[in-house]
């Protein structure tokens, strides 16, 4: 594990997204809270916020945080649900893997709660946004 003790604590935040492709009934169907596991946005959510602050317990050498925030949201399109996560700490490493642990699971979720409703859908472009503090500053994904 790489040793961080002699770097300062900064202001950290790290935003990931990924996007849960499905059959525009099966969006319909999230958007009108009409699938019948239940609130799949609300569960999503809690579930997002719990694997930020495991991450830990699920990466190999990534290191305990204390976790300041954790914002998770959707947009709902035409055929996907894009899930936004945004991780903040005051500490020596980044929060890149929770935010990326939690939008994974967090669309993990949507999938399993929509399932029944859709067989095809698919969980895909899981990046990172952005980042900021630490010595390398802020990083944003350059638009394509």
């Amino acid at each position: 594990m790489v040793d961080v003790t002699p770097k300062e604590p900064t202001h950290r935040r790290a935003l990931a997204r990924c996007k849960v492709m499905m059959a525009p009934e099966t969006t319909a169907k999230v958007a009108s809270n009409a699938i019948t596991k239940g609130d799949v946005l609300g569960a999503a959510r809690i579930a997002g916020i719990q694997a930020a602050k495991k991450t830990p317990d699920l990466i190999p050498m990534c290191r305990p945080l204390l976790v300041g925030g954790i914002h998770v949201n959707f947009t709902i399109g035409d055929n996907f649900v894009e899930v936004e996560v945004q991780v903040e700490t005051v500490d020596r490493t980044g929060v890149e893997m929770e935010a990326l642990t939690a939008c994974t699971v967090a669309a993990l979720t949507i999938y399993d709660m929509c399932k029944s409703a859709d067989r095809s859908m698919s969980v895909g472009e899981l990046a990172l946004w952005e980042k900021t503090g630490g010595s390398v500053g802020t990083w944003r994904r350059p638009a394509l």
